[in-house]
């Protein structure tokens, strides 16, 4: 897929709504990360540490338990078993890289469940960065452990207290900063959202995800699944998941929202936003009827974002890819299903996607499935506990 196109579009999807100040940043980003992917000291490096440091490949695990629970043929593919425990290594390894390619000394996240702003915290340890992470205080609270994690690894964590206090908030702070501080600052965007060139890094730096998981099946199967699997908040782990087999139309795709409480309190913005701008990308995202961004809720504070990155709406517009909504108590289940049939604890964010193979199984008999199982659940153990309690 020939996507985006030069002036960052996915259709009508995309492009850079931002201040001219921004706008320079963003083509000293582009034309960094097209030299880079073309040099092959930068490819080498970036795969030495994936595999070395990382941990990658990730197994394509067979859920023998869970798919004789369900009547469909479950694979995971185990990105909880990388490094920091999620799939946000991967990008942050590649962007720490493009950081260090382009001769800047500090980085600048934002984060949401805490994963991405550890995993920004550890390749800056790894390449002698200085460190600053954006984090909501509502996120804070609920991630204390990974906040905890961040602080250890000598990043500095600075707390967001404008308007819902997640991640939405952190991005706005973030992009601040990075106006800022641009000489000498890198901004490591954990996810496909934001203005181009970032929905493109990202995806690329996360379709190692895909990639592998297309060779392990056709070596373990035969043949390539019926349904590809995985949740979706700014999108990043499910367009790893999905975009190496975006030619394969055999292959559907199914995005995981987070329905928090039930209708209208949760944060699925391809199933209920409508088309606008947030954080200088055009794409769905939920605002009331003047245009005002919606606060958003969801039990995973990695799926509370408000938006979703625009490859992703494009995917909805064509077709190639179905949206569904999964809420707080179902999400709590596919938990708790998981844990208790494999022994594998999966993060909050995962068993959204978890869930909704129940649903799946339904209708899809004896279906070949892989799942993104994106994250682990250390993290989540206190909220699964609290939440339990109720």
């Amino acid at each position: 897929m020939n996507l985006p196109d030069k002036r960052g579009y996915f259709g009508e999807f995309g492009g850079k709504f931002v201040p001219e100040t921004l706008y320079l940043c963003l083509e000293e980003l582009e034309a960094a990360y097209l030299d880079a992917k073309k040099n092959k000291e930068f490819i080498n490096e970036l795969n030495y540490y994936l595999k070395e440091y990382a941990g990658r490949p990730t197994p394509l695990y067979f859920a023998k338990n869970l798919s004789k629970y369900l009547g469909i043929k479950v694979y995971l593919k185990r990105e909880d078993l990388l490094h920091t425990g999620a799939h946000k290594i991967n990008n942050s390894l590649g962007q720490a890289l493009l950081a260090k390619f382009m001769g800047k000394k500090r980085i600048i996240a934002e984060t949401g469940a805490g994963q991405h702003g550890v995993s920004a915290a550890t390749v800056a340890r790894l390449f002698g960065l200085k460190c600053d992470i954006y984090m909501g205080e509502e996120d804070i609270k609920r991630q204390k452990m990974n906040v905890f994690r961040i602080k250890v690894l000598g990043a500095n964590v600075i707390p967001v207290k404008s308007g819902t206090k997640t991640l939405k908030d952190a991005c706005s702070e973030a992009i601040r900063d990075w106006v800022t501080n641009v000489k000498n600052t890198y901004y490591l965007l954990g996810s496909v959202i934001g203005p181009h060139p970032y929905p493109m890094i990202v995806r690329d730096f996360q379709s190692v995800i895909g990639r592998e998981a297309k060779k392990q099946i056709l070596k373990k199967e035969k043949r390539l699944p019926d349904y590809l699997v995985a949740c979706v908040g700014g999108g990043s782990n499910s367009l790893g998941l999905f975009y190496p087999f975006y030619k394969q139309k055999t292959v559907k795709f199914i995005g995981v929202e987070a329905g928090g409480l039930g209708k209208n309190y949760g944060a699925s913005s391809l199933l209920e936003g409508k088309i606008g701008i947030l954080h200088g990308t055009k794409s769905f995202v939920l605002q009331d009827d003047f245009g005002q961004i919606k606060n958003t809720h969801s039990v995973a504070a990695g799926l509370d974002y408000p938006g979703v990155g625009p490859e992703h709406a494009f995917y909805k517009i064509t077709g190639r890819a179905n949206y569904v909504s999964v809420k707080d108590n179902q999400a709590i289940e596919g938990f708790n299903l998981l844990s208790k049939l494999e022994g594998i604890i999966p993060a909050l964010e995962p068993s959204h996607a978890i869930y909704y193979l129940k649903e799946l199984a339904k209708r899809q008999k004896n279906s070949l499935v892989i799942v993104c199982l994106s994250g682990r659940g250390d993290k989540d153990l206190e909220i699964v506990q609290k939440y339990t309690k109720k």
